[in-house]
């Protein structure tokens, strides 16, 4: 009995919805593929045959696991959820670096995985250098990896974890801020993920369509709305956002990683009540704007105390493009910010912790859970005064469990111990603990650019592959929330 569970038959059975779903995942992946491809036969930028490849091999593989799958009827269970999107953040980078390879046969697959998982993570740190002559289609993959990414997030976050039971639904309900939960969006997950998507996908038109008349070429306009609305960061210049010099573009990037920023699932609300009043019941939303704005005015007063800029104004500019730039994880640059006085840099560092909302494309333990650690510490201070009063813990009215405390609790603890073990690990090989633990940071927190080798003006090119392993790992844990991704590898999770 024990010997016919692990046969072949068998272990297909058993994972006969897993390799399906992963299958179609695949095909669908392999089919984003065309636009890159489009783009490339229309600019005959000679990367067509690379496309062509990757095509086939995509959606060739998904086709073939749908096929061996098929005629085995069985429904995802719990733990088949979790190894799914463990797999589907694993394996897609896997098939993303074909192109790349393809093209540039220079590359390293070490380098190549790190590009894909970095686009598809919503990262936007990159190993690419000499980005403008790179053909237009390849910029346009690895921007559009951080677009599907970055709705990815957001469906995971929204409509997939809450269906995972423990672990997932509660995720969720520590999450979502509470006008949310009263909404509960629409009756069917599916319904939800499609209205997500038709907000994103129109908040992105609206992006290109600003960055076009803001004075960008359209194919820029389309590769940079893919990053800004991801909030991956990945540019087709070197110079990112430098490269332009203007304030206008810079306003309306802002203007668009703000609104990125914000819990997608608001934004559903807004618009189908036609009404922003979700905006205000959102206490997430108000705390991110009061974070990146009023952050981005202290380093602008700041910058102009210490005399790094001339005027105020000057200040200005620099600080709110790239104070909102690292705080929301997005990882624009405008300037070397690796250059300013090391108090900027640093809160910047910091800020990309937690300034985004759950349920955005941002990275980063997210705003809610700051709020929670944050009145829970409030909390304790009351109940060291009064010991016998009852003094419950609410966030935008709404009470928050003791088991969901617990919760955030643990994940702060396992967030904390990652980044102290990864930065360790960093400088055990060699690196400068500033370079080491602003890699480790930026990664965790899918933000992009660290500080000193590995700043704004730099590419993490100059890593070692075990570095640069490592930091994978940590991109994928950070994207998939810690928990998400380490149940996998427990004893427990395999047990029968």
């Amino acid at each position: 009995m024990a010997a016919a569970a692990h046969t072949p038959s068998a272990v297909l059975g058993r994972y006969a919805a897993l390799g399906q779903t992963l299958g179609m995942i695949l095909m669908i992946f392999g089919l984003s593929i065309l636009l890159p491809l489009a783009v490339s036969h229309f600019l005959d930028d000679g990367a067509q045959l690379a496309y062509d490849e990757a095509l086939v091999v995509t959606f060739g593989a998904g086709a073939a696991l749908w096929l061996i799958s098929r005629g085995r009827e069985a429904e995802l269970q719990i733990r088949d959820g979790f190894l799914l999107v463990a797999l589907v953040w694993t394996v897609l980078p896997a098939f993303a670096t074909v192109p790349l390879l393809l093209y540039l046969p220079n590359l390293s697959f070490t380098d190549a995985y790190f590009e894909a998982v970095s686009g598809l993570t919503t990262s936007g740190a990159t190993t690419l250098s000499d980005l403008d002559r790179l053909p237009p289609s390849i910029n346009l993959w690895r921007t559009q990896l951080v677009w599907m990414g970055g709705m990815g997030v957001v469906v995971l976050a929204v409509a997939i974890l809450p269906l995972l039971g423990a672990g997932g639904a509660q995720v969720f309900k520590a999450e979502t801020p509470g006008p949310m939960k009263d909404t509960k969006l629409t009756p069917r997950i599916t319904e939800t993920a499609k209205g997500l998507w038709v907000i994103y996908f129109f908040l992105t038109v609206a992006c290109i369509l600003a960055f076009g008349f803001a004075g960008m070429t359209w194919l820029d306009a389309l590769i940079h709305a893919f990053s800004t609305m991801g909030l991956g960061g990945f540019s087709s210049h070197d110079a990112s956002f430098g490269f332009w010099d203007s304030p206008l573009i810079e306003a309306v990037t802002i203007v668009f990683m703000l609104i990125a920023s914000v819990n997608f699932a608001t934004h559903f609300v807004a618009w189908r009540r036609r009404s922003p009043v979700a905006y205000a019941r959102d206490p997430e939303a108000r705390m991110v704007m009061l974070a990146m704005l009023g952050s981005a005015a202290m380093i602008a007063v700041y910058l102009w105390y210490v005399d790094f800029y001339p005027s105020f104004w000057t200040s200005l500019r620099f600080a709110a493009f790239n104070v909102v730039s690292i705080a929301s994880t997005t990882g624009f640059a405008t300037t070397d910010f690796n250059a300013w006085p090391a108090f900027a840099p640093l809160w910047m560092l910091y800020l990309s912790c937690f300034a985004t909302s759950s349920g955005s494309t941002g990275g980063g333990m997210k705003m809610i859970r700051a709020l929670v650690l944050l009145k829970q510490s409030v909390r304790e201070f009351t109940r060291i005064l009064h010991p016998r009063a009852e003094v419950p813990l609410k966030v935008g009215g709404q009470r928050v469990e003791p088991n969901l405390i617990f919760g955030v609790l643990a994940f702060m603890l396992v967030y904390g111990l990652t980044i102290v073990g990864m930065s360790l690990a960093m400088t055990a090989t060699g690196l400068d603990f500033v370079t080491a633990f602003s890699a480790v940071v930026a990664c965790i927190n899918n933000m992009g650019p660290g500080l000193n080798k590995v700043g704004p003006a730099t590419t993490y090119a100059v890593l070692s592959d075990f570095q640069t392993w490592l930091l994978i790992a940590a991109m994928l844990l950070g994207r998939l929330e810690l928990f998400t991704l380490l149940v996998v590898f427990t004893p427990a999770f395999w047990r029968k």
